[in-house]
């Protein structure tokens, strides 16, 4: 019985032995577990730690970013962690204008962008001794708006190979600024050409971000563009721009926030006065001369009516060659044909002046009554001097005529002795009706002229006059 007693105290010890162990194997691996965790936990507040004290070690800003954008606590494929949508400031900052010639619609705009946004990830600590960290070389590890460009044009190749900056602000404010080189095709009225102002325009916008998780907005609310104190500009005269925000429209695509620039150009007023209306108008003006020269000076009109055509069609065509191609009718169109028809009518006014001028002079014509004015005075001169028509007269080659003779008529009389002057009808006189001669040719051309001196100067002069309002108030 003994030894039965014996061994059942032996089993249970041997139990109670393997209850303990397990427990004891339990517990450590409960501690291991608890150290591991600690350990974990340490080891993440030092990296977030690290973030702060780094700046206090005197490490380079090339380091900094290093830690700041770990892979296990920055993910570049993630927005920035912030409350509600993200929004990007944008700022423009021209730098250079140009146009390929005065008469383009092709503008060469180069210009700034920046872009500013919060990323909390990237905050660092404020006793550091770096105001913000050049995040050039880390430009592909940190998230970056995906802006584009909506425009009618090209992109310019930028002759740098870096061409934008990264900056990165203690608070975590990020600043991207890259260069731009856009060739845009512009909006004119070539109709009123060179009269009007060429728009051109430009929009950006998130190619894959929808308004509700990112907004563009101008910065500070600048309504314009800010000009760099070196800016230059080429043939592209501007005279005004703005910063707008697209209108809200809804495509196939999503609602996305956009922001819009538009430019206003001018055409160089002085440079198509001076090589264009003001020699057109020398031309013209040139050949009207004609009209003071002698109606037979025909080498001197003949030459200068040619030598203004021809200059004028020279002129024209080499202008022309530089202009765009359109098919409706233009303010330069208008101009060069009114001018060569002014050039041209002082031409045929020569002509018809010479002609004139040529002719020989009728005489011996019998004119119709009513057509030669010194007869009308006659009934009166006659009485005055005591001749008194009493009885009809006879025209010579037809029948005796009553009352007195016609207002247009001179009358001699034939036959009547030998003071014809004192005689009536009624002594047997017979009346001879004899016209005056016609005006002679030569006093025709030069009346002409004459004429022609006053007309189309001031003919001329309206066309100016209307041209100039005309297409200066379309524009």
């Amino acid at each position: 019985m003994g030894w039965v007693a014996l061994g059942r105290c032996a089993g249970g010890g041997g139990r109670l032995s393997s209850v303990l162990s397990l427990s004891l194997t339990s517990l450590a691996s409960s501690l291991i577990f608890t150290i591991l965790c600690i350990l974990t936990l340490a080891l993440t507040l030092v990296t977030l730690v690290r973030a702060e004290d780094i700046f206090e070690e005197g490490k380079s800003d090339k380091e900094i970013l290093d830690n700041l954008l770990l892979s296990t606590r920055y993910d570049k494929r993630l927005l920035p962690p912030v409350q509600g949508t993200l929004t990007v400031n944008v700022s423009v900052l021209l730098l250079s204008l140009a146009s390929p010639d005065e008469s383009s619609l092709k503008y060469e705009v180069e210009f700034l962008l920046q872009q500013q946004w919060y990323d909390p990830r990237l905050r660092y600590s404020n006793r550091s001794q770096y105001e913000f960290l050049n995040a050039i070389h880390h430009y592909d590890d940190i998230w970056l708006p995906d802006t584009y460009f909506i425009m009618h044009g090209d992109f310019k190749d930028p002759l740098i190979p870096v061409h934008f900056a990264l900056r990165i602000y203690r608070n975590g404010t990020v600043n991207y600024l890259m260069r731009r080189h856009l060739i845009l095709s512009c909006q004119g009225r070539l109709n009123i050409f060179p009269f009007d102002d060429p728009l051109c325009s430009f929009a950006i916008e998130s190619i894959s971000y929808e308004q509700t998780a990112i907004t563009y907005v101008w910065k500070n609310d600048e309504g314009t563009l800010r000009k760099s104190p070196s800016l230059t500009s080429l043939n592209a005269y501007l005279i005004k721009n703005q910063t707008i925000t697209c209108p809200i429209k809804v495509s196939w695509r999503g609602n996305y926030s956009c922001l819009k620039v538009d430019l206003i150009f001018t055409r160089d007023r002085a440079f198509y006065f001076t090589t264009v209306f003001i020699p057109g108008i020398i031309l013209v003006t040139s050949s009207f001369i004609t009209f003071w020269l002698e109606w037979n000076a025909v080498p001197a009109r003949v030459m200068i009516g040619v030598t203004t055509m021809l200059n004028f069609f020279t002129t024209s065509n080499g202008f022309r060659s530089t202009l765009p191609v359109v098919s409706n009718l233009t303010a330069m169109n208008v101009w060069d044909g009114v001018c060569m028809c002014f050039i041209y009518a002082s031409l045929l006014e020569f002509v018809c002046v010479n002609y004139v001028g040529r002719k020989r002079p009728m005489h011996n014509v019998v004119y119709r009554p009513g057509e030669n004015p010194v007869t009308q005075r006659l009934p009166a001169v006659l009485s005055r001097i005591g001749i008194i028509l009493a009885s009809p007269l006879k025209r010579e080659g037809g029948p005796p005529t009553g009352g007195t003779t016609g207002p247009n008529e001179i009358v001699t009389c034939t036959n009547c002795g030998p003071n014809p002057c004192t005689h009536t009808a009624t002594n047997g006189c017979t009346a001879e009706l004899r016209k005056k001669e016609p005006p002679h040719p030569i006093r025709v051309a030069k009346t002409i002229d004459v004429i022609a001196r006053i007309t189309f100067p001031v003919a001329y002069f309206m066309f100016l006059t209307f041209f100039f309002i005309h297409y200066k108030g379309s524009s």
